[in-house]
């Protein structure tokens, strides 16, 4: 396995993630798999973050062929969302160059909330590439129809229709759509949440970690909240380093990896 150039692996950093980020040396990170906060749905012990900064951070120290994995959802402010997970992916390609390779849904199981709108119970999981990613591990899922024939048309951009037969993907498995339901469960130790105030579901992480990178490779997040996504890397055997600015939030992570603050070495 070769080493990680100049970066700490397996080990939470507690710090500002931009100020830790800009320390590493150019494509230096296999995957980033992460969830920043929303808005100003969560106050995070009033850690504020700069978009652009991180954002720029992450377009560098990510290798050619590397995935940034970016789940984020909209606050609705006097009646409208804000859409700040669109610019945040417009800002991505356009300024960072990165290519929005997938936009992908995580359905989860919300609780009700009122008002005068169906129910929101989904967030975006954009999946950015620096180029064609250089891994494409197919995650699987039961198939509920397999072969089962399927007719219909494809529309060309005159209008016109071509009749189109195809099978649904055979076999007791087929390879995952990109709506992804993913219940939320407790972990391992009875609490969802570990003192933390927004978790995504541990499936959620590994599955896009198997999806995008390969044993050994460095898997990071930014914002490493409660350490899921550490964690997840772990348990895949990748190498993995999470970047958190709230102290509270660190000894979580650590708590959860059973690793030491005083234990950062570089490969």
């Amino acid at each position: 396995m070769p080493p990680a150039p100049g970066i700490p692996v397996n080990t939470i950093i507690h710090g500002d993630n931009v100020a830790v980020m800009s320390e590493w040396p150019n494509a230096c990170i296999d995957l980033v798999v992460t969830s920043p906060p929303y808005d100003n749905l969560r106050t995070y012990g009033g850690h504020g973050w700069d978009f652009a900064l991180v954002a720029k951070e992450l377009a560098r120290v990510v290798k050619p062929g590397g995935v940034i994995v970016w789940v984020v959802a909209d606050a609705t402010v006097k009646g409208s969302e804000t859409l700040t997970s669109m610019r945040q992916a417009i800002h991505f390609k356009d300024v960072c160059g990165l290519n929005v390779h997938d936009t992908m849904i995580y359905k989860t199981n919300k609780p009700p909330q009122n008002g005068n709108r169906y129910e929101p119970c989904w967030e975006y999981m954009f999946v950015f590439s620096k180029g064609a990613p250089r891994v494409w591990n197919a995650q699987r899922e039961a198939s509920l129809h397999p072969g089962v024939r399927n007719t219909g048309g494809m529309r060309s951009a005159d209008g016109t229709i071509k009749a189109r037969t195809y099978n649904n993907q055979s076999g007791e498995t087929k390879v995952r759509e990109n709506i992804w339901y993913l219940p939320r469960s407790p972990h391992s130790d009875g609490h969802e949440r570990h003192g933390h105030p927004a978790t995504y579901p541990m499936e959620l992480a590994k599955l896009h970690i198997l999806s995008w990178s390969n044993e050994g490779d460095v898997v990071a997040d930014p914002f490493a909240g409660s350490g899921t996504t550490c964690l997840a890397a772990k348990d895949c055997g990748r190498r993995w380093v999470g970047v958190e600015i709230n102290t509270e939030y660190v000894a979580i992570c650590n708590r959860r990896l059973g690793v030491a603050l005083a234990s950062v070495q570089a490969a």
